[in-house]
């Protein structure tokens, strides 16, 4: 699998293998893990013990569809998953970044996150 990547894309996989080593999600604290492409961004909350998604958000979703991939629409993003957290009362998360380096976009959409009251 990795012999087929880019420099660029091998040395993200391996970071996210590194990563995923110390990080897991429990019920009372769940894995916030971030997706992003050229076209979308999508958060999930996850519970790895449990195996199963406990909160999501794209840009993918018709509600959601004119947020852009870019810096403020990550905002956006972030703030609304931290809102649907909110809800479902979960307050504390481990932030997974899946590999991407935390400038850009994923740190804005970590701090929309943290604006709406999720702490990690």
């Amino acid at each position: 699998m990795l012999r087929k990547m880019n420099d660029k894309q091998r040395s993200r996989i391996k970071r996210k293998i590194h990563i995923r080593k110390r990080i897991s999600g429990t019920p009372a604290c769940p894995r916030m893990t971030v997706s992003r492409s050229n076209r979308s961004l999508s958060v999930q909350v996850i519970d790895d013990v449990a195996g199963r998604t406990l909160v999501s958000a794209s840009t993918l979703e018709k509600e959601l569809s004119a947020i852009k991939p870019n810096k403020d629409g990550a905002a956006k993003l972030g703030d609304t998953i931290g809102k649907r957290l909110i809800e479902k009362q979960i307050k504390t998360v481990v932030f997974d970044r899946n590999g991407y380096l935390y400038h850009g976009v994923i740190k804005a959409l970590a701090d929309g996150a943290r604006a709406a009251g999720v702490v990690f």
